[in-house]
């Protein structure tokens, strides 16, 4: 009898689950793969589905309510506003994308700009502490990883430093990507007089839909003037360090300007959700001296936008391109308008490339990612495996013009559920310098040949496939 009864829960589960997942309405591919779980694993499925399918509702109280941002935003969607900005811009289409990011992501469109592409762990590492190090009034550090290594101590003995000088100091650090700190470590910094808070701590053994929210965002905002914003984050393996990983191969940008002003806000607002402490003084967002004109738009995303912001971006930039596409993100798990955009612009004769890793972090997404290549390969877009060591650099350039760095990969997990932030850069020498680094890592890539990879063992085809029809997961 009390099996027929656990029958019965069961299948009551699945049906008022299953309701419940279909009328969230989310992407065609994510609904079939978590009632596929459902039925297939209806306790686990259930048990999974709590802790990595929802996306909390947890933001309605996220932003500051005097954002210092939210006149600049105004100001600028208003017609005349906006095309007096939009007229510093080279072509109509990125006009239209600053349109839909400032729209879409509340992101304004500065123009006065200098921009220093970091490449790797140390030109990012020695910019940082020279920034830190010049510190007057306050520092704001917020980070997915944030290691208590060699890197780690360095960083913290720069900011005890500053904060015995007068430096107001706040970190904010992820409760998933940095659950390996020490709470010693953390403690030293509290200690210190550092302003150390968690975004969404892990509290096990407590399972909530918090669990799968990741604050995958790099920010660092010094006094209000200097930014610093990319892939990289606090840890010896960024320098390449770690013997596993190897060389590790990223790029990270240093801002001063106008475009500053949108990173602090983001990490006021962060901060503001996660203290409820409201920061919107004049010292936070001192004038910039900057004269050069240099278009940049930051924008950030995540689980508390209304737009899938970071997706539509990409595929706006994409389908705006007449020349050339050219992609650099370790996981490459894509929804279909994306692999459409790149199949289309590769078919219209576009020059599309794509690199991604060769030497594999996680081997799952590894073998997901595989499962897209043929399509695109068929379609004529040309795919690189990175060779020289761990491919971390997360860049999309455009004709020779548009260059967006950030956080984000090129995948689900990036465009639906992290706390993602991107610049894009309306620039040439910029784009150009970014170009130049693009072409030096295929250099060091093996390229993906159509004929050689439909030869693949049947063995590898299933690997792809289940690694792919659990991509929602990943």
């Amino acid at each position: 009898m009390i099996w027929y009864f656990l029958l019965f829960i069961n299948l009551l589960q699945v049906i008022i689950l299953g309701k419940v997942i279909l009328l969230e309405n989310r992407a065609h591919g994510n609904t079939i793969t978590w009632l596929f779980l459902l039925g297939l694993l209806p306790i686990l499925g259930f048990v999974l589905y709590i802790a990595f399918g929802r996306k909390a509702r947890l933001f309605r109280h996220k932003h500051i309510p005097a954002n210092p941002l939210e006149k600049s935003v105004l100001q600028q969607q208003t017609e005349n506003n906006y095309r007096d900005l939009s007229s510093r811009l080279v072509t109509e289409s990125e006009m239209k994308l600053a349109c839909l990011l400032l729209n879409m992501g509340f992101g304004p469109l500065t123009v006065h700009n200098q921009i220093e592409v970091l490449l790797n762990g140390g030109e990012k590492f020695q910019a940082l502490f020279n920034a830190l190090e010049g510190a007057s009034h306050h520092i704001h550090l917020s980070y997915y990883i944030f290691k208590d290594d060699e890197i780690g101590e360095d960083v913290l003995k720069i900011l005890t430093r500053k904060v015995a000088e007068g430096v107001e100091v706040r970190v904010l650090l992820d409760g998933m990507g940095s659950l390996s700190i020490s709470g010693g470590f953390i403690k030293s910094m509290r200690e210190a007089g550092i302003q150390a808070k968690w975004f969404f701590p892990i509290r096990f053994p407590y399972l909530t839909s918090k669990l799968n929210l990741r604050y995958h965002r790099k920010i660092v905002v010094v006094d209000g003037r200097t930014g610093f914003m990319g892939g990289l984050n606090i840890g010896d393996e960024y320098l390449s360090r770690d013997s596993k990983l190897g060389f590790w191969r990223d790029t990270h940008l240093k801002l001063e300007g106008e475009a500053v002003h949108t990173l602090q806000s983001t990490f006021l607002n962060d901060w503001y959700f996660v203290t409820r402490q409201e920061y919107t003084g004049a010292c936070y967002y001192p004038p910039s001296n900057i004269t050069q004109n240099l278009p940049v738009q930051i924008l950030a995303s995540g689980p508390d936008s209304n737009w899938a912001t970071i997706l539509q971006s990409f595929f706006s930039a994409i389908t705006m391109a007449k020349q050339s596409v050219y992609i650099e993100t370790p996981y490459f798990i894509p929804d279909e308008s994306l692999i459409m955009a790149l199949k289309t612009a590769a078919l219209s004769g576009l020059d599309v490339r794509l690199v991604v890793q060769g030497i594999p972090e996680h081997k799952l997404t590894y073998w997901a990612m595989n499962s897209y290549f043929e399509g695109l390969l068929q379609a004529g877009v040309r795919i690189f495996r990175y060779m020289k060591g761990t491919l971390h650099a997360k860049i999309l350039l455009i004709d020779h013009q548009l260059a967006s760095v950030g956080s984000a990969n090129m995948d689900l997990r990036s465009f639906d559920l992290d706390f993602e932030i991107c610049t894009f850069v309306y620039d040439q020498s910029v784009t150009e310098h970014l170009t130049q680094n693009f072409l030096d890592d295929l250099k060091e890539s093996n390229e993906v040949i159509l004929k050689e990879f439909r030869g693949r063992p049947v063995i590898e085809r299933y690997k792809e496939s289940s690694a792919r029809l659990f991509s929602a997961l990943l």
